[in-house]
């Protein structure tokens, strides 16, 4: 199942792409992502059930709608700084021996096809191409073995990044958080459709230049770990997104140094999710 939000007809709502078309979630009564993805198991078996059987004339035209991103305002986004070999070594920074987390602001998401614009307030706006989780279920202290029950399932997410307001200081959050600096989607797909997670092509190119390429069995520390540190300190709630970290090629550890410049366009790719991707543009000033 492939989850998605849209605009349509002036209207928002959430969505299952089925057969070349977008089942809106309204028909089995849900508002939006979040209160699909809260219904637990029977609200979406309920919907699935709809789905299969819905008519051609009972789905959008998928050219008819505007993907956004497919939690809108997530309840948190916690991020993995750090989370591949290769990219602590060009960052000068030593593996970590837990997991470095920061948070972004649900405010900088966007979804597929939004521009991601470029502040006046950095001169070295990055990339970060990051394979993200999506948690289904509300819980807390979870034991790694039992991580699997509590993923709806899967994402792309760009962890866009002023690298020189994010190392100022020792805290990341403000650098990490600009507006549209967390382009999300184009679409969640549920973990019954990943068998293993751990083994994803990641790719991330501009201009069709490759300048990432990596594989999630390259993450330092995998889901079952995050999901058990992070449930120790606060619960996890629907919703909720683990962004595992970007691997090595970033613009930071590029010599010279490679930034984001407006009229670029960045493609994200992940195996079995899909592709995500961006405009860059200049912000504009204000008048």
């Amino acid at each position: 199942m492939r989850l998605v939000s849209f605009h349509a007809n002036g209207s928002h709502g959430a969505g299952i792409l089925e057969q070349g078309g977008v089942f809106p979630l309204a028909k089995a009564g849900f508002d939006d992502a979040l209160s699909f993805i809260a219904a637990g198991a029977k609200g979406q078996q309920r919907a699935e059930s709809l789905v299969k059987a819905a008519s051609a004339r009972e789905l959008l035209p998928v050219d008819s709608v505007r993907l956004s991103a497919p939690i809108p305002r997530p309840p948190k986004i916690l991020c993995v700084g750090l989370n591949y070999r290769d990219h602590a070594k060009e960052s000068n920074m030593e593996v970590p021996a837990v997991p470095t987390v920061f948070a972004k602001y649900a405010s900088s998401v966007i979804g597929p096809g939004e521009p991601i614009v470029l502040s006046a307030a950095t001169q070295k706006p990055d990339y970060e191409a990051e394979f993200a989780v999506v948690i289904g279920r509300r819980t807390k202290q979870v034991q790694r073995s039992q991580w699997k029950d509590y993923v709806f399932g899967y994402t792309i997410l760009n962890d866009v990044s002023a690298r020189d307001v994010q190392l100022a200081t020792s805290q990341w959050t403000l650098g990490k958080s600009f507006d549209t600096f967390a382009p999300m989607g184009p679409h969640i797909v549920t973990a019954d459709e990943i068998l293993d997670p751990h083994a994803l092509d990641i790719r991330l190119s501009i201009g069709g230049e490759t300048l990432q390429h990596s594989n999630t069995r390259e993450l330092i520390f995998g889901i079952p770990e995050l999901i058990e540190y992070l449930s120790r300190m606060m619960t996890l709630e629907p919703g909720d997104i683990i962004s595992t970290g970007t691997p090595a090629g970033v613009g930071l550890g590029r010599t010279p140094p490679r930034w984001l410049r407006p009229g670029e366009e960045i493609l994200i790719q992940i195996e079995k999710i899909g592709i995500l991707r961006n405009p860059v543009i200049a912000e504009q000033a204000a008048k």
